[in-house]
């Protein structure tokens, strides 16, 4: 029996995520700012490397459109010669994580943080793209790319070279969006990479004066981390960078992990193995000054709908990657970055989750504002902050459904009131609770019944030994409580030191 009996649909497969990866590879490493060669680096380690490696076997990993912006952003302020040591450092915490058994929690990351981590980063993708489409530089932040959007239409508008420019990025655009549409056999070939050679046979037969990707050669481009730039580890912002490259390549590996597994029907992830396995690339591509990498949801369901069986389909698109750096380089240097720049505001279009916005407004409003609100703050500050801001955000949102509590009044006209009270009593609901409370009759003797609570934290215990003194003063009897549990409070309203 062959010792691999899936090799002709793997072999197949390979070949189609190899033609999808090949664009996208060199169109993220210069919308990155580093030479087109390193995109191809980090596409080879996450075939060789990573996908050598057990965690989710069908799942193809390389550089992704979402650590995009923050690899361009670090670039330009730390330099090309300290990105590899941030890379490595990144890799070096996956792994550490998933020696300990931390992949399985990043599941536990708001679905809404996430989506709109990506929504923010496409957001910025798409409005740095479009200077670059133009031939134009792009202003540092996400603000100034928008705002200064109007006047680079104006000044693109001015020049023919801009025009020509720009109509090769959209003639790039509307290829991608067409495609499905084409027959059958015409789509044999990905959508990506139809688009690239058509835009770079347009641009040879026409002349057009855009600008092409610069060749450097694979070797040439790689550049091992000095000792100096293992010291800028010290510095705050560059442990910042490696805790959001962390955090962003670790969620949207396992995000995308956990979507390959519902496109098949063979092995589920290994969480922790799969975090392990994009620690290992990671670390491979920082040790040659590559890309950051992370699993892909486009090339790995390439993958899947290709008939991939094992994971020999993503090892072997790292040996045809491998093979075209080597042989055929030159390649690379007749692909307009024009082209380029249209394949990577499509792919920014589809980070943004508009269908899921409008749906979760309508059934889980609280939901949608922590989405919009990530995205809004990944453009408005930083990719970092934003992230902060979102998981911030999501941790006050679920304290804040969890701290549910019911305030249930008895008044029979005579006699006590009898007020139960139930659920978690937390200082987020306090406002609630004494409003409640503080409405019953004054002149009333009040039977507060809390055997129904689960929790009382100390901020709502100290508020309701309050409210029962000052319930008290006006002659009437003392609150009488009654408790399931030690809660701090006893019989009178009288204090009790035990345990809450």
């Amino acid at each position: 029996m062959s010792k691999l009996p899936h090799l002709r649909q793997d072999f197949a497969a390979s070949i189609v995520v190899f033609l999808v990866a090949l664009p996208l590879c060199v169109g993220v490493a210069v919308a990155s700012g580093v030479p087109a060669e390193l995109g191809l680096v980090t596409g080879i380690v996450g075939g060789l490397v990573t996908g050598l490696m057990r965690g989710s076997s069908l799942q193809v990993s390389g550089p992704a459109a979402g650590l995009t912006v923050l690899v361009f952003e670090a670039v330009r302020e730390y330099g090309l010669a300290v990105l590899g040591v941030v890379v490595l450092a990144t890799g070096v915490l996956q792994l550490l994580m998933g020696a300990l058994k931390l992949g399985r929690y990043f599941r536990a990351i708001s679905v809404a943080v996430v989506e709109g981590m990506l929504a923010g980063i496409g957001l910025v993708l798409i409005a740095g793209q479009l200077y670059s489409m133009a031939g134009l530089k792009a202003p540092a932040s996400g603000l100034d790319k928008l705002a200064g959007l109007p006047e680079a239409v104006v000044d693109a508008a001015r020049s023919a070279e801009a025009l020509a420019s720009v109509g090769l990025g959209v003639g790039t655009i509307a290829v991608l969006v067409l495609w499905r549409r084409l027959p059958r056999r015409v789509r044999t070939v990905p959508g990506a990479l139809g688009a690239v050679v058509l835009a770079t046979l347009v641009a040879s037969a026409f002349g057009l004066p855009v600008a092409k990707v610069e060749v450097r050669g694979l070797v040439g481009s790689i550049q091992l981390p000095s000792l100096d730039a293992f010291g800028e580890l010290a510095s705050v912002g560059v442990l910042g960078t490696v805790l959001a490259f962390t955090l962003i390549a670790s969620a949207e590996s396992l995000f995308s992990a956990a979507a390959v597994d519902r496109l098949h029907d063979g092995p589920r992830t290994e969480y922790d193995r799969e975090l392990m396995a994009q620690g290992a690339g990671n670390t491979v591509c920082g040790l040659l000054g590559a890309l950051p990498m992370t699993a892909v949801i486009v090339r790995s369901a390439a993958n899947v709908q290709a008939g991939a069986r094992t994971k020999a389909s993503r090892v072997l698109h790292g040996v045809w990657l491998l093979l075209f750096a080597a042989l055929l380089p030159a390649a690379l240097g007749v692909i307009p970055l024009p082209a380029l720049a249209g394949i990577l505001v499509h792919a920014g279009w589809k980070l943004i989750p508009l269908r899921e916005i409008v749906s979760l407004w309508r059934e889980h409003r609280g939901e949608a504002l922590i989405l919009v609100v990530t995205a809004v703050s990944i453009v408005a500050v930083s990719m970092f902050e934003g992230v902060l801001i979102g998981l911030a955000l999501a941790i006050v949102k679920t304290a804040w459904e969890a701290s549910h509590v019911r305030l249930e009044v008895i008044d029979k006209g005579a006699g006590p009131v009898q007020a139960f009270l139930s659920g978690n009593a937390t200082f987020l609901r306090l406002p609630k609770i004494l409003d409640s409370l503080e409405a019953l009759p004054q002149d009333r003797p009040v039977e507060l019944d809390l055997s129904g609570l689960h929790h009382l934290d100390r901020a709502c215990r100290t508020a309701l030994e309050n409210w029962s003194a000052r319930h008290s003063e006006a002659g009437t009897e003392p609150v009488k409580v009654t408790t399931g549990r030690p809660t701090g409070l006893a019989v009178g309203g009288i204090l009790d030191r035990g345990p809450g």
